[in-house]
């Protein structure tokens, strides 16, 4: 017979007896309920230690920024999905959740990535990493993502204010000054300005914040699940979903 053990699944994150509850080994009922924020139960949980008060102060930011974007697809989802099962609170969110995709919830992971890998070159070679980031996305015909925006051509209000709070926590400043990077090399590629859109500012602050990008679309889908429960809540008590479904049926059409 082989001695060798089976190796077992493990997770740092979460375990529990009859007694006690440990999150990252804090004992949730001593250590912290009423001690932590959420925002900075969020980030132990997923990153593993004790945020900085730089990381919760960005972080919270970013929640604020992006938790409501008013009559999106994702909030209609949730709101008719009520109209249609009342009795499913959860399933009107999970509903909503399903479409929070690029196009209105921003594309700041992808752009996150484009931004670590300025970042990881050194200092001189930035500016030029950036140029080949932007001109792999022309040669795939592919628009760089956190640039343009179809109702802020000048400029996005939420980028400039988002970008202050964070350079006002004293972070380094290597990701927002690796947008800025990106933002040139586009100018100078397309031979015009291109706004920098919300998505890029996430990014380039989450990316102060340490947040890898492979979770950025976390921390934006956390803060649009609260703005679902927002607009669900509204829809409980001030219904718009049957004004929505005659909409959509006196819009479209059948051609058969």
């Amino acid at each position: 017979m082989s001695n060798d053990k089976k190796t077992r699944a493990t997770t740092a994150i979460c375990g529990f007896d009859a007694d006690k509850i440990l999150i990252r080994g804090k004992n949730l009922a001593d250590d912290l309920i009423g001690k932590y924020s959420f925002t900075q139960l969020l980030l132990l949980q997923a990153l593993g230690k004790d945020p900085s008060d730089i990381q919760c102060k960005i972080v919270d930011a970013v929640l604020v920024t992006i938790m409501e974007h008013g009559l999106v697809p994702s909030a209609i989802v949730t709101r008719l999905t009520h109209h249609g099962a009342p009795e499913s609170f959860q399933g009107a969110v999970a509903a909503g959740l399903l479409g929070v995709g690029d196009r209105y919830a921003g594309t700041a992971s992808e752009c996150g990535a484009i931004l670590e890998r300025i970042v990881q070159v050194p200092e001189a070679e930035r500016a030029d990493q950036a140029r080949k980031e932007i001109e792999d996305y022309r040669d795939r015909r592919r628009p760089v993502p956190g640039f343009g925006h179809p109702i802020h051509h000048d400029r996005d209000p939420r980028v400039e204010r988002l970008i202050e709070v964070a350079e006002g926590t004293g972070a380094k400043g290597e990701f927002i000054a690796a947008m800025r990077l990106l933002e040139s090399s586009l100018r100078e590629v397309i031979g015009k300005p291109l706004v920098i859109n919300i998505s890029a500012a996430i990014a380039a602050v989450l990316g102060e914040a340490e947040v890898p990008s492979s979770m950025m679309r976390g921390i934006v889908l956390t803060a649009r699940c609260a703005g679902l429960v927002g607009h669900l809540h509204e829809e409980m008590q001030n219904p718009a979903a049957h004004e929505l479904w005659v909409g959509a049926r006196t819009n479209v059409d059948y051609e058969g």
